[in-house]
């Protein structure tokens, strides 16, 4: 099983705090409009906010892996419900690198895998550098392709 680049921590661990910056906007709003929240209380939301989530963010770091198989990309996520995930390669449709712009930053890159069907119909791997997403994607392609071909009437 493949592990994720240990940068997407940092990407993971930015959105968690963006996240609490904004719940402390929220509740500096609600101060000044309705009811008096302390501002040790606020910050202490926040802090709190940013500790929880950057530890969920290395858990998820560490549960995240991927493998690919010889009929199916695996995938293995999730902290609190965990997710494994069959794609098989005749099930794909296309496969697209998308490079956010956090994750330009950060020298990462996703790869996103579209499936037949409408229900759960993609797949990202997020966390991987640029060459490796490329390599992925190339590889993706080829498989699926080539099963296409073996799965023929």
């Amino acid at each position: 099983m493949e592990s994720l680049h240990t940068r997407i921590r940092l990407l993971w661990i930015a959105e968690v705090t963006i996240g609490a910056v904004v719940l402390g906007i929220a509740l500096a709003a609600v101060n000044s409009l309705f009811i008096s929240v302390p501002v040790a209380a606020q910050a202490g939301v926040v802090v709190v906010g940013i500790v929880l989530g950057s530890a969920y963010a290395v858990r998820r770091y560490q549960v995240w892996q991927f493998d690919l198989q010889p009929d199916a990309l695996y995938l293995e996520r999730g902290v609190v419900t965990f997710v494994e995930t069959a794609v098989p390669f005749v099930r794909v449709q296309h496969v697209d690198t998308q490079f956010g712009p956090i994750e330009r930053i950060l020298g990462l890159s996703s790869v996103v895998v579209y499936t037949a069907g409408t229900r759960n119909a993609d797949v990202r791997i997020p966390g991987l550098t640029p060459d490796r997403a490329r390599e992925l994607q190339d590889t993706l392609r080829d498989l699926a392709v080539e099963s296409e071909a073996d799965d023929a009437v």
